[in-house]
């Protein structure tokens, strides 16, 4: 059984994933308490579905980009785990996350999260045969060069607000923008990504592992 696990900003998620289904999965909106929420989520839902920790053979987790706080925490407790289990612990980008549940397009994707300070943090991808597949580097945009940037037909999914979603909207009718539920980085996802890796042999070095934050001058704080 693999666990998933994804806080990279305030949409939290876990999920478990046995290669064949997502045996269970939850999301919420923390209001910035990760630490205290965190794990006993990951117990109440294995409880539920009678598991233990024993049963946990490998574990996902979103490095980013992301909250600074938020994505320490999902990172510590996940290699907390790892340790302990003597787990492989597989890391997934979290832009990637939100690309793969989306449709296949023939214009290009941009996945968006919130990145602090009126920020977005924007990865983009072109589709490939089976999947998104990421183009350039993710990057760190206002709302406004975002819209500049959307001067051609796109697909966009992500985190964004209800002010975003409406300039968005009113921008260009060249702009497919996603519901907020196709929107919603699930963590089941983040299993089946982490599930494909660990089958193909690969792995993180535990300690090694670390989060993706993005910078704009100051380092961008929490939420």
């Amino acid at each position: 059984m693999l666990l998933a696990v994804d806080t990279s900003t305030r949409s939290v998620g876990i999920a478990f994933y046995d290669g064949a289904q997502v045996v269970a999965e939850l999301t919420w909106v923390s209001r910035n308490y990760h630490t205290v929420e965190l794990a006993p989520a990951v117990e109440t839902l294995m409880g539920r579905i009678g598991l233990h920790t024993t049963d946990i053979a490998a574990l996902g987790v979103a490095t980013g980009p992301g909250s600074f706080t938020a994505l320490r925490i999902g990172l510590a407790f996940v290699k907390g785990l790892a340790f302990s289990r003597g787990a492989p612990l597989i890391g997934v980008p979290t832009l990637d996350i939100l690309a793969a549940g989306q449709p296949l397009d023939d214009v290009p994707l941009a996945a968006v999260l919130r990145a602090g300070r009126r920020r977005l943090a924007v990865g983009w991808y072109q589709a490939g045969e089976e999947r998104w597949q990421p183009a350039g580097e993710v990057e760190n945009l206002t709302l406004d060069e975002l819209v500049d940037r959307l001067k051609t037909p796109a697909r966009l999914c992500g985190e964004l607000d209800v002010e975003a979603r409406r300039r968005l909207e009113a921008t260009s009718a060249a702009i497919r923008l996603a519901s907020p539920a196709q929107s919603t980085r699930r963590p089941g996802v983040l299993a089946e990504l982490a599930w494909a890796r660990w089958q193909a042999g690969e792995s993180d070095d535990i300690a090694m592992l670390s989060p993706l934050y993005l910078h704009h001058g100051d380092p961008i704080p929490g939420g």
